[in-house]
């Protein structure tokens, strides 16, 4: 049996009185995208630096190709790529030479080099852009940038930190194309995410993460079909949640009650219809349970600013 990529056990990581990381065990399979979801906070960020030598743990394990990052950061370093939140192109250089001097970093030569760099603007679709500088370049394209210059090494393993944040669908969904066309050709990943359509796409399994913990880990569908009720109510509105009765309510369906909203769910959707049908004047609709439920479900809605 092949060994994992990725082997977490029991690490831990705190801030003086703030436990960011608390007994964290997980391990990614190669060839399989593994995501982490959670509230701000909840120490996704924090794991991932772990994984390759930004930051070190304050006990457990973890394996990275069977190197400890803590004191092999150099092996992780030739064998991963990193695509950090942080937007940190050099903005006085155009698009080729960013990644030209990063290539300098892996040790490629002038030739290899060069040819790397012309194959990662085709493959990103930037080939266009060459020479511009960066701040020519839209959000969407500095991101691409970013992924592209992640891929100088021809990483086995790619981690990537939100790496669709604050983009528009259009661009979202070209990213995610490409991520899935790196999967394909042999790459691992690691990423995490806000999004959840983003990690039950991409994702072949993920873990919820809150408060430095791991609340919930599978396949997306396997959550879903074992961690929460198969349908959802919902009822938007305050006027409508101010003049929501449940107390008349089965004790089979769930409630998820705040200031804006309403979510009932239950496992029997005609039940669910037969309330809606009653309730005059609200904006409502029933749907799936999706991975947003489920995330709320296992980490509340409460803010972990």
């Amino acid at each position: 049996m092949e060994s994992p990529v990725i082997s977490v056990k029991n690490i831990c990581k705190s801030y003086g009185k703030l436990c960011a990381v608390d007994d964290l065990s997980f391990e990614v399979p190669a060839n399989t995208c593994f995501g982490t979801l959670g509230p701000n906070g909840a120490g996704k960020t924090t794991m991932m630096k772990m994984l390759y030598g930004r930051s070190t743990r304050d006990q457990g394990t973890i394996n990275v190709f069977g190197y400890d990052p803590a004191h092999q950061e150099l092996a992780i370093k030739y064998l991963a790529g990193v695509v950090s939140q942080d937007n940190n192109l050099d903005e006085e250089l155009n698009v080729f030479d960013n990644l030209k001097v990063y290539s300098k970093f892996y040790g490629l030569s002038n030739a290899s080099s060069k040819s790397r760099i012309e194959d990662l603007l085709n493959f990103m679709d930037l080939s266009e852009k060459k020479y511009a500088h960066i701040k020519a370049l839209s959000g969407g394209m500095q991101r691409r940038l970013i992924i592209a210059r992640a891929l100088l090494n021809h990483p086995k393993l790619l981690i990537l930190d939100e790496p669709t944040i604050g983009l528009d669908p259009q661009v979202r969904h070209h990213i995610w194309d490409k991520l899935r066309q790196l999967k394909k050709q042999g790459t691992t990943i690691l990423l995490t995410t806000h999004y959840m359509e983003e990690a039950f796409v991409l994702c072949d399994r993920v873990m919820i993460m809150d408060k430095g913990k791991a609340v919930s880990e599978g396949h997306p569908k396997n959550l879903l079909e074992q961690n929460i009720e198969k349908y959802v109510l919902e009822i938007n509105g305050s006027k409508a949640v101010e003049a929501f009765n449940t107390e008349n309510i089965s004790s089979a369906i769930r409630i998820d009650k705040s200031d804006e909203s309403i979510r009932l769910y239950s496992n029997d959707s005609q039940h669910l219809q037969e309330l809606a049908s009653k309730m005059e004047g609200a904006h409502y609709y029933l749907r799936q349970a999706n991975l947003e439920d489920l995330f709320l479900k296992a980490t509340g809605r409460g803010l972990n600013e």
